[in-house]
């Protein structure tokens, strides 16, 4: 496998990393200094998508099914094989943790010193404690780092398995 497709890998799964750590962060008590939603969701545009944008057309050129890619997946090397499932894992975990708490409320925001919400089943805003509007906030944190957290960990396996492709079209001996 090239440098390119190690180095892009590592960068995919390390960003998903960050941000998975991040998501689990905010099951801590209290909210994260670090993360506010005006600047997380542009971060997330421009992190994510040229990643897996790269990773994607990394795939495409591979010129590889389904079979194929698994069978790719199948020769990375055991620890990276482990190091991807459980941040595949982790995301999974969380987006289930995530699923039970506030499921009908989201999109919190302040409109005139009072606090409001997007209640999905009344489709419509619905008026929240203060309480209540921190607890959205933080399922919609965690939301807003788990799914591309989860995304950049499939670029990632997505990488490495095209560059396993190419290695093996070009009939190099792994390098390990």
């Amino acid at each position: 496998m090239g440098w390119s497709f190690k180095v892009h890998g590592g960068v995919a799964a390390g960003l998903g990393a960050v941000f998975l750590a991040l998501a689990w962060l905010t099951r801590l008590p209290g909210a994260l200094p670090l993360l506010d939603e005006r600047w997380l969701l542009p971060l997330n545009f421009v992190v994510v998508f040229p990643t897996v944008t790269a990773a994607l057309a990394r795939l495409v050129l591979a010129r590889t099914d389904k079979a194929q890619f698994w069978q790719a997946s199948r020769c990375l090397p055991g620890k990276v094989q482990a190091g991807l499932a459980m941040l595949f894992l982790s995301g999974m975990a969380m987006m289930f943790l995530n699923m039970g708490r506030e499921g009908n409320l989201q999109s919190a925001e302040v409109r005139d010193g009072k606090y409001f919400a997007f209640d999905t089943t009344a489709r419509g805003t619905a008026e929240l404690s203060w309480e209540q509007y921190q607890v959205v906030l933080e399922v919609d944190q965690r939301s807003m780092l788990t799914i591309p957290g989860v995304v950049l960990v499939g670029a990632a396996c997505a990488v490495l398995a095209a560059g396993e492709l190419r290695r093996a079209d070009r009939g190099v001996a792994p390098s390990r």
